[in-house]
């Protein structure tokens, strides 16, 4: 019985290829640098999965920022303001895109599908030119084959590439990328024919769209691409790779129609519907690679119940053609439990990271084929059996106090117009108020203080004194540059839903778990393991401190319930929403408590509020509505004068402003800038927002630092679909992986364009 790994952490087990990437980015070491690391890294992970008996390993799934980027760049579909003049793409060229450059903006990056993970949107355009740019797959290819594995090399299916990329700016609306599926498809049977004579005997298309609401031309375009690359297709045995959810009944069907098609890859972690379609009708002679393990999750698998699933498969597939796999690319999971020799050892039993998984699932391979491992199967059962019956999961008073929740919608008790108004005669704010979104740039100093105090090298009184002397810079540096409403940078703070889950019962930690956002943005998800209570105060302390420094109003910073559940490994023992109304009314105590220091303008970050949306429509509406009304529960006792923000990023919200409306906030800032302002085309087509909004007016992903003419325009452009009551002007998100040297110059041109439309606006008046 055979085994398969959908796809494999690329930052290294202790994030090896983000210190690489940012060497080389600051100038520190070579391409040739960052390639040794890269190579290694790679040779560690094929070698891992060959190690451990894992039959089909994917290649061409190591990146430098998305595999989406590499699809563009393996394309040619290079924007023309990158000035590239053709050949194979280096470096340069393609982390200007990723990032930008001095001259030249980054392309937009949104979220991969309902996870947080990025990736750099294509822009396509009638006039688009394709060709074969990078050879990336192929090397790779040949690079395991030198190491003696024998890979299956994974693309980016061309339709999914299409569907998940956008017009270019200035092209007509009725322009669809989709209709350039003709034009990329030669630069597809390149590659594939490449392959071909290097050896490759499998290779594996990602074509992730199939679990989303397609029309019939959508699905049409499955069918039209692969009847026209199935010649090139010959001799090869190919695997179409999908994840994340139930494949609708009509995109099956599509798919399992695909005549140049050997084999289908499912999510039956997360597609319990899909299995059903399976048992009820799968093609004669394919295989299906099935994805029973959890690539989302740390979790140990079920194993008993997935073999009983498989077994259930095999009857209706037949032996030979039933391959154990991931549900998803083990690259949204934590690399290697071996690394967390901290961990509580009772959790540790009930966890399963990419290393472990990839062990997972050749067991299951091996029980199937008769080859059972029962030790490694009853200690599975032990571990299962732990984590159900500990009383450490379980707190029946925070039950209760969620269970009280239901038959309110916890909203404040005026509207939010008259909220605006209290909140003006308390705080004076100018037209068009200026803020950031919460961090500063996180120092070598700053985090080398952190670090000393969590190893107990520096006492708590020379921490705290080191945080406080933090803090005071940052006060400072707003005040010079004339902000109105301020932040303290939140220099106490790694990560900021890491921060909230350590002071939070039911979270635990890891010492290693990181997991690739972006680039080379790593975050350590905390994981939740039972019910969730506040213990005590968590930001109180320092922002009360904060607020002595200044005379100017100063956020309390919070990360809302949403996104702390969205950004952690969530228990799988109850719903997501029980968990989520739990995590509410713990903020809902630090809301109150900050309120009740002097507090007077909250931010409840909910950045991954629209992460979470599920891929099918017919699941939104359950979804947003116990995810906002867990936003409103945080806030809904304060009084009309505290005035509540909240902050969104990186997402296409357009299809859910009225949930965000909803939300009842008085203040959100959004991301804005990198995505070529989409989020104004609502307001242009007749949304009505009554609420303060600061829709962001530079992206801080990107090094580059815009001019004050440039800021000035994005705010006109603002002005001229909401009020001038309304608007905010800020930055797109936090300032944390940004530096001084960056940041201070663009806060600088922000500060003055405001104040030069103030002006203006005052003269017309």
């Amino acid at each position: 019985m055979a085994s398969h790994i959908v796809g494999y952490p690329r930052m290294g087990p202790k994030r090896e290829l983000k210190f690489a990437l940012e060497s080389f980015w600051d100038g520190k070491s070579s391409a040739e640098d960052l390639e040794k690391v890269a190579t290694d890294l790679r040779a560690s992970i094929w070698k891992q999965m060959a190690d451990a008996g894992i039959k089909y390993i994917p290649s061409n799934t190591f990146s430098y920022y998305d595999q989406v980027l590499d699809t563009t760049a393996m394309l040619g579909a290079v924007p023309d303001r990158y000035s590239w003049t053709g050949g194979e793409i280096n470096l340069s060229t393609y982390f200007s895109m990723a990032r930008g450059n001095a001259t030249v903006p980054a392309m937009e990056m949104t979220k991969w599908f309902d996870t947080n993970y990025h990736f750099i949107v294509p822009e396509l355009a009638p006039s688009t030119k394709f060709s074969y740019s990078s050879h990336k797959a192929i090397n790779e290819y040949k690079e395991a084959k030198a190491l003696g594995v024998d890979t299956v090399p994974v693309l980016v299916g061309p339709v999914s590439y299409l569907l998940l990329s956008k017009a270019a700016k200035g092209v007509e609306k009725s322009f669809s990328p989709l209709s350039l599926l003709s034009s990329i498809l030669p630069v597809y049977k390149e590659v594939i024919a490449e392959l071909k004579a290097a050896g490759a005997s499998w290779i594996q298309f990602d074509e992730p769209t199939l679990v989303k609401d397609l029309e019939s031309h959508q699905l049409s375009a499955f069918s039209a691409a692969y009847a026209e690359l199935e010649s090139a297709l010959s001799g090869l045995n190919v695997l179409v790779e999908t994840y994340f959810a139930d494949v609708p009944a009509d995109s099956y069907k599509t798919l399992t129609s695909l005549s140049s098609v050997t084999a289908y890859g499912f999510d039956l972690e997360r597609g319990t519907k899909t299995l059903e379609l399976v048992k009820s009708g799968f093609p004669a002679g394919k295989y299906l690679f099935a994805g029973v393990v959890d690539g989302r999750n740390i979790w140990a698998d079920d194993l008993a119940a997935s073999l009983a699933t498989l077994q259930s498969l095999e009857a209706v597939v037949g032996k030979d053609k039933l391959v154990v796999s991931t549900s998803c690319s083990l690259m949204h999971t934590a690399v290697d439990l071996v690394n967390e020799t901290k961990l509580d050892d009772e959790i540790k039993s009930w966890l399963a990271f990419a290393a472990q998984k990839v062990v997972e699932v050749n067991a299951l391979a091996k029980a199937l084929a008769g080859q059972k491992d029962e030790a490694y199967f009853a200690a599975n059962a032990a571990a299962l059996a732990s984590r159900r019956s500990s009383p450490r999961v379980t707190n029946e008073e925070v039950q209760k106090a969620a269970t009280a929740l239901k038959g309110s919608d916890h909203r404040r008790a005026t509207t939010v117009s008259a909220r605006l108004d209290a909140q003006q005669k308390k705080l004076n704010l100018p037209v068009l108020p200026t803020t950031t979104i919460g961090s500063f740039p996180q120092t070598v100093e700053l985090r080398r203080v952190r670090r000393e105090y969590k190893a107990k090298k520096i006492s708590e009184e020379e921490y705290t004194n080191a945080i406080k002397e933090e803090i005071s810079k940052v006060v400072k540096i707003q005040e010079e540059l004339d902000i109105d409403v301020l932040v303290h940078g939140e220099p106490e703070r790694n990560d900021m839903v890491e921060y909230f889950g350590e002071q939070l019962s039911g979270f635990t930690f890891t010492a290693n778990g990181w997991v690739q956002s972006y680039g080379s943005r790593c975050v350590k998800p905390p994981i939740i393991y039972g019910d969730v209570s506040r213990p005590n105060p968590m930001t109180v302390f320092w922002s009360k401190m904060a607020q002595s420094m200044t005379a100017r109003p100063m956020k309390g910073m919070l990360t809302g319930p949403v996104t702390i559940l969205n950004w952690s490994f969530v228990r799988n023992d109850q719903p997501r929403f029980e968990t989520c109304y739990q995590i509410a009314l713990a903020i809902k105590k630090e809301v109150e408590d900050l309120e009740a220091g002097g507090i007077q303008v909250i931010q409840i970050d909910e950045a991954a509020l629209r992460e979470g949306l599920p891929l099918r429509k017919s699941e939104h509406a359950f979804y947003l509505d116990w995810a906002v009304h867990s936003f409103r529960i945080t806030n809904c006792g304060v009084q009309d004068t505290t005035q509540i923000h909240t902050h969104m990023c990186y997402s296409n919200f357009n299809d859910i402003i009225q949930s965000i409306i909803n939300m009842d906030a008085d203040v959100i800032t959004i991301e804005n800038s990198r995505s070529d302002e989409k989020l104004l085309s609502v307001f242009r087509e007749g949304v009505v927002y009554g609420a303060g909004i600061g829709p962001g007016v530079y992206d801080i992903h990107s090094p580059r630092i815009p001019s004050k003419e440039e800021i000035a325009d994005r705010v006109n452009k603002m002005l001229a679909v909401l009020d001038t009551n309304i608007l905010w002007v800020n930055p797109d998100c936090g300032l944390k992986t940004r530096k001084y040297a960056e940041v201070k110059p663009a806060l600088t041109n922000m500060v003055e364009a405001a104040k030069q439309i103030r002006a203006e606006l005052a003269k017309a008046q």
